[in-house]
């Protein structure tokens, strides 16, 4: 087959399948290199005991700096070694032709000014060439010299294969079901799984879909709005020049919704709103991977400061009036700090975008293992190691997040009543309910005595339902106190928390009922992770990595390690999906 009939077939297959376009420096690589590109490489892989490829280097080091990182990449057009923390391998990508590097550790294919992984199906097969030999070499019976000639056949699935497929995760094609309305995937623009993940979860949050579909935010209006008031002079608090005047991610956020429901089913690039997120969030502004939770908040807050900064009179963030970000995310927890000499409590009340938890301590890798699983006929085995009590659950970290502590001695706060101060008990509860409510699971630790950073790589279980009454102000205040005082104490909250008599979240038990239908994920390590999201949509699972859109069993979902979570209240849940299937 010559290279201009196999370049015409990798565009037809990328068409159909709707990947996102090739490394322009990969094709420039393959180009001048002849039939045979990888020829070289044959002689510098090894197989490792674990059965894994790596590149065979006598002492691994990185040839500017002589660091051993562990992220260490060998140029393809002249074998020089370069690490990439210290930026060596991106400053070596500088020179043309020395893009395509190889992963020394893994075997793969890196481009290092795409700073991304990219696929050729000539390296893998000479990948799997040099696996075979290793293994043939290994057993005894060294490779004949014609099956070194025997052309290499991608794999392709059996019957028995293609049945546990069709079982576990089904790829949304052309023969598929018509997937549900806004489901399309996000082209990576440089390790920007991060945002894509979330930027999915808020596309199918259902207040918040519902607000930009309705054209409540029009991006054309708003953008002459804002060009118009610019021009007058009326900036807004804070008139600074630049660009940050014409930045709204409100608007940026609103082309992406319009592109998701188009009914275009091609990978988009959010390439606009990382743009402006960049200009919103300066200190965060590189190709290097970011905390999806950082990002989350990030992005509201940036949502929340343009409306500020577009309206008169500052709006009340706590009764979730001020912007659509905070209608639909914002709650208010309340904190009591009880004298545990006189009694006094001091009740204190902050508004919320999400609850971050804690993974119970006690359940530690030496007592608890992470849930590992494994596809059996089609169906994800759960098998955890330890005793099921031992679990850390979500309702768990509820509940550890709600329970009185006691301040040590160095937290003491002063009391009003002893005049002086004491030793305490605080004790968290949530106030407010927001339409959806973000969970956090706090996975990445910092010692500051060891000077280190670690992620913590326990099994979360949580649930598809979930009843928050347990865990609000009213409750805990029944269990504290009784039913005897509860009445004048919740008037009492209500007045304390500014609400009135006509504000509509002056109740705090409007619903309690709530259903999941987000969950991002994190896989990897602290320094190189992925995120992946999981959107529940008419009862259905969808695996979203970034372009590529998969249909999932919901089992695979309860195994997967959760990092952010997602619930809607169930009232709303609901009529998003009856919706969504009248339509």
């Amino acid at each position: 087959m010559s290279s201009t009939s196999s370049a015409s077939n990798h565009r037809l297959l990328r068409r159909r399948h709707h990947l996102p376009p090739p490394c322009p420096h990969l094709a420039s690589y393959l180009s001048s290199r002849g039939l045979r590109p990888f020829r070289a490489l044959h002689r510098l892989l090894r197989l490792r005991p674990s059965g894994r490829a790596s590149l065979r280097l006598d002492v691994p080091t990185c040839a500017s700096c002589g660091g051993g990182s562990r992220r260490l990449y060998a140029c393809l057009a002249c074998a020089v070694v370069s690490c990439w923390d210290s930026g060596h391998a991106a400053a070596h990508a500088g020179s043309p032709g020395h893009e395509i590097a190889v992963d020394v550790d893994r075997a793969e294919l890196f481009c290092c000014a795409c700073r991304d992984q990219v696929y050729d199906s000539g390296f893998d097969a000479a990948v799997v060439l040099s696996v075979r030999s290793a293994v043939a070499a290994s057993s005894g019976s060294a490779p004949s010299k014609k099956r070194r000639q025997v052309e290499y056949r991608p794999w392709t699935p059996g019957p028995k294969e293609r049945t546990l497929v069709g079982e576990g995760s089904s790829p949304i094609g052309p023969h598929s079901p018509p997937p549900p309305a806004g489901l399309r995937g996000l082209n990576n623009l440089g390790n920007t799984c991060f945002m894509n993940s979330v930027l999915q979860a808020l596309i199918h949050t259902p207040p918040l879909r519902n607000y930009f579909l309705s054209d409540r935010h029009n991006r054309f209006v708003c953008q002459r709005q804002r060009m118009k008031r610019y021009k007058s002079g009326g900036g807004g608090r804070g008139d600074n020049s630049g660009n940050e005047k014409k930045v709204c991610l409100a608007c940026d956020l609103d082309a992406i919704f319009s592109a998701a429901f188009s009914g275009d089913r091609t990978p988009y690039s959010p390439a606009s709103f990382l743009y402006s997120w960049w200009q919103h969030a300066s200190n965060l502004a590189s190709y290097e991977q970011q905390d999806a939770h950082e990002f989350f908040i990030s992005m509201l807050d940036g949502i929340h400061e343009k409306v500020e900064l577009d309206q008169s009179k500052t709006q009340d963030q706590g009764k979730g009036d001020c912007c659509i970000a905070h209608r639909v995310f914002s709650g208010i927890l309340r904190s009591d700090v009880t004298c545990t000499v006189c009694g006094y409590t001091s009740t204190t009340y902050d508004p919320c975008v999400d609850i971050s938890l804690d993974l119970d301590p006690s359940h530690g890798s030496t007592k608890t293992g992470s849930m590992k699983s494994r596809v059996s006929n089609g169906e994800v085995e759960s098998m955890i190691a330890g005793q099921n009590h031992g679990m850390s659950t979500l309702m768990g970290c509820l509940e550890r997040f709600t329970r009185p502590e006691r301040l040590g001695a160095d937290q003491k706060f002063y009391c009003q009543q002893c005049q002086e101060k004491q030793e305490s008990l605080k004790q968290m509860s949530i106030r407010k309910l927001p339409l959806v409510t973000c969970f956090h699971i706090k996975r990445f630790e910092h010692s500051s005595t060891r000077n280190m950073s670690r992620k913590v790589d326990r099994y979360l279980q949580f649930p598809f339902s979930l009843d928050m009454s347990r865990y609000l102000s009213s409750s805990v205040l029944r269990s504290r106190y009784g039913n005897r005082i509860f009445s004048f104490d919740e008037e009492n909250d209500d007045h304390v928390a500014g609400a009135d008599d006509d504000d509509p979240n002056a109740s705090v038990e409007i619903s309690s009922e709530f259903e999941l239908f987000a969950v991002v994920t994190h896989t990897g390590k602290l320094d190189a992770g992925h995120y992946i999201t999981y959107l529940r949509l008419n009862n259905q699972w969808y695996r979203c990595d970034d372009a590529w859109i998969t249909h999932v069993n919901e089992d695979l979902v309860r195994a997967a390690q959760c990092y952010m979570m997602f619930y809607v209240q169930k009232m709303l849940y609901y009529k998003a999906s009856e919706s969504a299937s009248a339509s």
